[in-house]
């Protein structure tokens, strides 16, 4: 009886774990811009990205984005990211949240994009609240 229990406790544990989202990419994300993690956040960005700051817009490659990422959570010194809502549109994940900062704080909306079976950040906004 308790190899029984033992097994189908086992089966339904896997069964379950099958339905769970994949939102690894997205939560990696997230904990790197908790701790304003430029290398971190970098190793989740497509080979190009859109990166929104408050006063440019544009699009760059990987490389650059770590620079501009270090630049800009160096420059405002980030203290905390609170996540306000996050989902799944299409099979494409999205974050929106607060950073905060010692100079104020941003909206930031994170959409990302499955690539050869991995999540990967598309496009990031920072917008001054």
């Amino acid at each position: 009886m308790k190899k029984t229990f033992t097994l189908l406790s086992i089966f339904l544990l896997v069964i379950a774990s099958a339905f769970k989202p994949v939102n690894r990419g997205l939560d990696e994300v997230i904990t790197a811009l908790k701790s304003g993690d430029a290398t971190e956040l970098a190793r989740y960005v497509d080979d190009n990205i859109e990166i929104g700051l408050p006063d440019k817009t544009d699009t760059y490659s990987r490389a650059q984005a770590l620079v501009i990422f270090r630049d800009f959570f160096t420059n405002v010194g980030v203290r905390s990211f609170e996540v306000k809502h996050q989902g799944d549109n299409g099979g494409r994940q999205f974050c929106i949240g607060t950073l905060n900062t010692r100079t104020g704080a941003y909206r930031t909306t994170v959409f990302m994009t499955t690539k050869n079976g991995k999540q990967l950040v598309k496009e990031i906004r920072f917008q001054e609240i």
